[in-house]
């Protein structure tokens, strides 16, 4: 059976934003959340997909390089992505196994470097 909704923290995590972030969104009414019989915050798994999906960003980044996986090295618990980039530019980034697991890079695959300060972060 599909999951129909999630509790703050299970939507953040899947979301990849903190708690105190959600919690922010939902006093900016920028997420639709109910309150349960506690007075939780639970989000709709349709809510958390409408923040996922589309062409919409939902970090805040500026700073986004598309470019394709030229390759991925998977040790332990960390991953290196090597993006080919825009003009001939290669970047590589470290991230974490399962995040490189669950956006399925892998080489040839269409992804997106994200830099925001001193970070880089990879979406697909």
């Amino acid at each position: 059976m599909a999951r129909t909704s999630y509790t703050a923290s299970e939507a953040a995590r899947a979301l990849g934003i903190s708690l105190d972030t959600l919690r922010r969104w939902d006093r900016q009414g920028k997420i639709r959340v109910r309150r349960d019989s506690g007075n939780r915050r639970v989000v709709s798994a349709r809510e958390v997909e409408r923040l996922r999906g589309g062409d919409k960003p939902t970090l805040s980044a500026r700073n986004r390089l598309e470019g394709v996986v030229r390759e991925l090295k998977i040790e332990g618990l960390l991953a290196q992505v090597e993006l080919d980039v825009t003009r001939g530019a290669r970047l590589v980034a470290v991230i974490t196994r399962e995040s490189a697991e669950s956006l399925g890079l892998e080489p040839g695959v269409a992804a997106t470097a994200v830099v925001k300060a001193t970070s880089v972060m990879v979406e697909r």
